[in-house]
């Protein structure tokens, strides 16, 4: 029988895409007891949220989580600032859909949800293959991270280190579909775009659309993503 001290726990990253969905099914293919965690942080639609609770669910995630935030109050995004267009064609250099700091946000937050629980693995579904750009999604980034939360916590300090995962690090965008789909990942209930209506559908036309649409051809899988006519 086991006990509670034997259980491998891990706290994952849930916005309510693809690959945090597939980081999910991974985590849970891996036998993890899966603690998700989203965040309400000003984006311009909460449809994202709505489809991490019910990804979170369909994958058996033990809890779920929505931590609100003010990143709004920040702005300098075109994710949480409505007064800036979400570019719909592809630019030079960071895009301005990436949201100052936030994944050190995010992960600040997973890992004092991680002491809570007794975690010792977070998840997160950063990519730097078929990405935008973010500077936050880099293996070197990931790396510090980890380096700094065995630093800066009581547990790492203890001795029971912390470690980052990001199995979808050096991924293309179809093999991620393509592990997903294995894991048992419904993509039907995933929500990808950056400007998406109130009822989940896609635009089509952002970066994040594109790139989600360039991945189901390449992968041979029916794109079951709700677009807006």
């Amino acid at each position: 029988m086991s006990t509670s001290s034997s259980i491998k726990k891990a706290i994952i990253l849930l916005s309510g895409g693809l690959d945090s969905a597939t980081v999910l099914a991974i985590a849970k293919a891996e036998g993890y007891q899966c603690h998700t965690i989203s965040f309400d942080y000003g984006q311009r639609h909460r449809a994202e949220l709505n489809a991490a609770e019910q990804v979170s669910k369909q994958l058996g995630a033990t809890s779920h989580k929505v931590i609100k935030l003010g990143l709004g109050d920040i702005g300098g995004s075109a994710l949480t600032d409505e007064s800036i267009d979400v570019p719909e064609s592809p630019c030079e250099g960071i895009p301005i859909t990436y949201v100052p700091a936030r994944n050190t946000v995010f992960l600040s937050l997973a890992l004092g949800l991680a002491e809570v629980t007794e975690a010792q693995d977070i998840f997160i579904g950063v990519n730097a293959i078929d990405y935008s750009g973010y500077p936050d999604c880099r293996p070197e980034y990931i790396a510090a991270f980890e380096k700094m939360a065995n630093l800066a916590t009581k547990a790492g300090v203890e001795g029971k280190s912390f470690r980052i995962q990001a199995p979808l690090q050096n991924l293309s965008k179809a093999q991620i579909i393509q592990r997903g789909i294995a894991c048992g990942v419904d993509y039907a209930l995933t929500i990808s775009c950056y400007q998406a209506d109130e009822h989940g559908y896609a635009c089509g036309k952002c970066d994040s659309c594109r790139l989600r649409a360039e991945g189901f051809k390449q992968s041979g899988v029916t794109d079951p993503t709700r677009y807006v006519k």
